[in-house]
């Protein structure tokens, strides 16, 4: 990926879920299948899934997912001395954080009724899967391999997952978080894509030669 690439993915990431915002929030019809997805979750659920939601509830919110996961990503990376690239972390999760506050104040949707864990205001998008894609396409970006990837996908599937399982979010309010998540990381890596590969240059006595 280069970053006009990453750039045009992410800017038309954001517009998509500018864009499902406004349909689930305006249009009535919209909710039928977040309603039946929500009643689904309600008949599947076990108390062990429930154990697992609100496990994926408190790793992925609060001072953990706003301060904890950047910094500790950030930590790891200054301690390898990629100085460039833990910045880059530092901005994409700013990024994405105040995307998703932004369309939450934006939209004001409001949560499903049945919700088993309080939550903050605005249902649209989901912060929790908004912030598990952000830990995803940043490390895949800061080290682009399969496995990374994949991880990052299942990671992203089960946070989305358990907000559903929860009932504390719709399915298009986890698919709205996919999309500003993956969508804001991907437009900070093209605006500062040169700290993302500034650690793989070589030398400049290499270079020169």
């Amino acid at each position: 990926m280069g970053r006009r690439t990453a750039g045009i993915m992410g800017g038309v990431l954001v517009a998509a879920a500018v864009l499902l915002g406004m349909l689930v929030t305006w249009v009535p019809a919209a909710q039928l299948p977040d309603s039946a997805w929500n009643s689904l979750m309600g008949d599947l659920r076990r108390p062990w899934l429930v154990d697992a939601a609100l496990f994926f509830n408190w790793i992925g919110g609060g001072w953990r997912a706003v301060l904890l996961v950047p910094l500790g990503i950030a930590a790891i990376l200054l301690m390898l001395r990629r100085w460039y690239e833990a910045l880059f972390a530092l901005v994409a999760f700013a990024a994405s954080a105040g995307g998703v506050q932004l369309l939450k104040h934006v939209f004001a949707r409001d949560r499903p009724q049945d919700l088993l864990v309080p939550s903050d205001f605005g249902s649209f998008p989901s912060g929790h899967t908004a912030n598990a894609v952000t830990i995803a396409v940043v490390l895949w970006l800061i080290a682009p391999r399969v496995w990374v990837a994949v991880l990052g996908a299942l990671w992203t599937a089960a946070m989305a997952l358990s907000r559903t399982l929860l009932s504390v979010h719709w399915l298009t309010d986890t698919v709205g978080g996919i999309l500003i998540g993956a969508g804001a990381s991907l437009l900070v890596a093209a605006l500062l894509w040169g700290w993302l590969r500034w650690e793989r240059r070589p030398p400049r006595a290499e270079r020169a030669a």
